[in-house]
């Protein structure tokens, strides 16, 4: 593996500012922006963060990339993280960091950045149940049309259409989908659905008191439909 450059070789700029956060400070005075960003202790030339105003949201996030010059910025709330986006340009990143720290909606934050920064998550202060488990339907469904796998997508989108199953809180292991009555993951899920690659079998696993057991069938609407048909009583009783 090719060892990572010094940061301040790969991020010249950053170094004539002392730190990533003195960087950022500057670039949004000069966008007319008031951001109070702070260093990274442990790496001051790749990582800054400004706190929200909003005592639901975590503090937003950037980060160098190490082997190239690329700009991750991140932030979470109560339940999950709810931006998340790279760039090469890090004069868009102030207008992001600026936008969440003052409280700004995430629909606004998406419509001002310049590239995609929204995880499909909407910011849930109060946590309850309910629509953090909406929140991370739109997550996952997010997540799998910007993935290049049509079946993987076919299944989420099946079983978010199946309302017995869009209740619980969705969540996946190694790209298949589990569900959690409660709202965050939590294992065993009573069926784990699994898509194919180019072509194959979808999969229902479920298991126990008798161990495990796999159904395989041809349409993701099939094995949502086995899923759904074999939704515990516990589960139905916390639905």
């Amino acid at each position: 593996m090719n060892e990572a450059p010094d940061p301040a070789v790969l991020y010249p700029e950053i170094a004539r500012h002392g730190s990533l956060a003195a960087a950022l400070r500057a670039l949004a005075a000069e966008q007319g922006l008031v951001l109070d960003a702070e260093a990274h202790d442990g790496d001051p030339l790749r990582r800054a963060a400004a706190a929200s105003v909003l005592p639901h949201r975590e503090a937003v996030a950037v980060s160098g990339w190490v082997h190239e010059r690329r700009w991750w910025v991140s932030a979470s709330a109560t339940n999950g993280m709810v931006l998340s986006g790279v760039t090469d340009e890090l004069g868009q990143v102030p207008a992001v960091m600026a936008a969440w720290a003052r409280g700004a909606s995430v629909d606004e934050i998406g419509r001002i950045a310049g590239f995609d920064v929204l995880t499909g998550r909407f910011e849930v202060p109060d946590g309850n149940a309910v629509d953090v488990i909406a929140a991370e339907w739109q997550y996952r469904l997010k997540e799998a049309r910007d993935t290049d796998w049509p079946e993987h997508l076919a299944l989420v989108e099946a079983a978010y259409a199946e309302p017995r199953l869009r209740r619980f809180y969705p969540f996946t292991s190694h790209w298949a989908l589990r569900f959690s009555r409660l709202p965050r993951p939590f294992v065993p899920s009573f069926a784990t659905l699994s898509a194919p690659q180019g072509g194959g079998t979808f999969r229902v696993s479920e298991w126990g008191a008798e161990g495990s057991a796999e159904t395989r069938v041809a349409t993701a609407a099939e094995a949502v439909a086995i899923a759904a048909d074999r939704i515990p009583a516990e589960f139905d009783a916390a639905g």
